[in-house]
């Protein structure tokens, strides 16, 4: 491990690169951006063995630390997983720049015309757990909206992204770009993580993406602004009128799919009309395809499902393990998930539009669905290639963060000799 001396000065050395690049990369062409990811692309693609075998090496290091089959899920990469990773690259390159679109523009009685024109924001730190998917798209979104960034993987995932960095260099060299625009941490040190919170001289924003823990802690201790992309504590409403194909579908996808994503749903959410019937079914159906039901003292007498305590409302549990709840109404559930969710992802299952627009209307959570499974909770089901997560504040990005939602803007004014009276 290095002393605090030594990744203070490494960090700083990072934080000076980035800046610089950021300077060059903000009048980038588009051309030269797209050209850096496809290269990255095809580099990936051509380093899958290398990267498999690193991943290997990661996966031996989860298993020591003793990590759930979810997290393990998450962490590991196969040749599929990997296709994802380059169509994901392939994907950003062929998206519309976003830097210099005019936003708005507009002229004044002055004889002003002003433009408000999208700009990068300069430096990004996005710390992230497990996921080495997250090193490709996170550098690839920064790229692509004119941004250096600078990333800290999990520590399980170290030598996975490693790998996937090389690529992404491969690719900003073959387009004349800054190395410095990608960089990666280079230590597992948590301190490097501390000094990325206070670099106030270099860092614009901070990303994290991870659990409770990490993102309480960048939220507790950042001097550096924050978009905050919280837990993914994921409620579905099952409502009176839900149509019961429909809820067996939609559920049973929204919890099985992959236990180990934000999107996964963590609370179920009956109505007490159909408790008995459809309900029922549905606890049954979850409890047969292997997954842990703790319910309340009515979701108890359904099938074989264990209490569910007072932590168990409000928990993500990232696994095979689901909450369930008895509610009288729509209501019921606009309250219950006021109180505990983390205003991530929510959906509602109903065939009756008035509940499914009061339900929108009155929870707040950065994405709702209408009869829709939660695994859609994902930048690339939204059409934006990919995420670096979903933001669950409210200030500058909510929801989905893409290229997009990682400019900034600046406003261009033009006169004719003009003056103000």
């Amino acid at each position: 491990m290095k002393d605090a001396q030594d990744i203070h000065e490494i960090m700083d050395g990072i934080g000076r690169a980035a800046k610089a690049a950021a300077a060059e990369l903000a009048f980038a062409s588009a051309e030269a951006k797209q050209a850096a990811l496809t290269g990255a692309a095809d580099a990936v693609w051509a380093a899958r063995a290398t990267i498999i075998a690193e991943n290997a090496k990661d996966l031996a290091f989860g298993a020591e630390k003793g990590l759930t089959g979810a997290m393990m899920d998450r962490l590991k990469l196969d040749e599929d997983r990997i296709r994802g990773i380059v169509d994901s690259l392939r994907a950003i390159a062929g998206q519309q720049d976003p830097v210099g679109e005019v936003m708005a523009e507009w002229d004044r009685p002055t004889g002003l015309h002003i433009r408000r024109v999208r700009t990068p924001l300069g430096v990004i730190g996005v710390i992230y757990e497990s996921r080495p998917n997250v090193t490709a798209d996170a550098g690839a979104l920064c790229l692509k909206a004119g941004n250096a960034v600078i990333l800290r993987g999990g520590s399980e995932s170290f030598h996975s992204s490693r790998a996937i960095h090389a690529c992404l260099l491969e690719g900003l060299r073959a387009a004349g770009l800054p190395e410095a625009a990608i960089q990666l941490v280079p230590t597992r040190d948590r301190a490097a993580v501390t000094e990325m919170l206070t670099m106030t001289s270099y860092i614009d924003v901070i990303v994290p993406r991870g659990g409770k823990g990490l993102v309480g802690l960048v939220q507790r201790e950042a001097r550096v602004p924050v978009f905050a992309h919280l837990e993914g504590i994921v409620h579905i409403f099952v409502d009176k009128d839900a149509d019961p194909e429909k809820v067996m579908k939609v559920v049973l996808n929204a919890k099985t799919r992959r236990t180990g994503i934000c999107g996964a749903a963590e609370c179920l959410l009956i109505h007490r009309d159909i408790a008995e019937t459809l309900g029922a079914d549905l606890v049954r159906a979850l409890v047969e395809k292997g997954v842990e039901v703790r319910g309340d003292e009515t979701v108890q007498k359904m099938a074989s499902v264990v209490p569910a305590s007072e932590d168990d409302w409000g928990c993500e549990y990232l696994d095979s393990i689901i909450a369930a709840k008895i509610v009288d109404d729509v209501d019921g559930a606009i309250a219950h998930i006021r109180t505990y969710s983390s205003n991530h992802t929510d959906c509602v299952l109903t065939e009756n539009a008035a509940v499914a627009q009061r339900f929108f209307e009155r929870v707040d959570s950065a994405i709702l669905m209408w009869n829709a499974s939660t695994q859609f909770a994902d930048g690339g089901e939204f059409g934006m290639g990919a995420e670096i997560g979903i933001a669950t504040g409210k200030m500058h990005a909510r929801g989905p963060v893409g290229a997009e939602q990682l400019t900034s803007f600046k406003y261009l004014v033009v006169g004719d000799g003009t003056t103000r009276a």
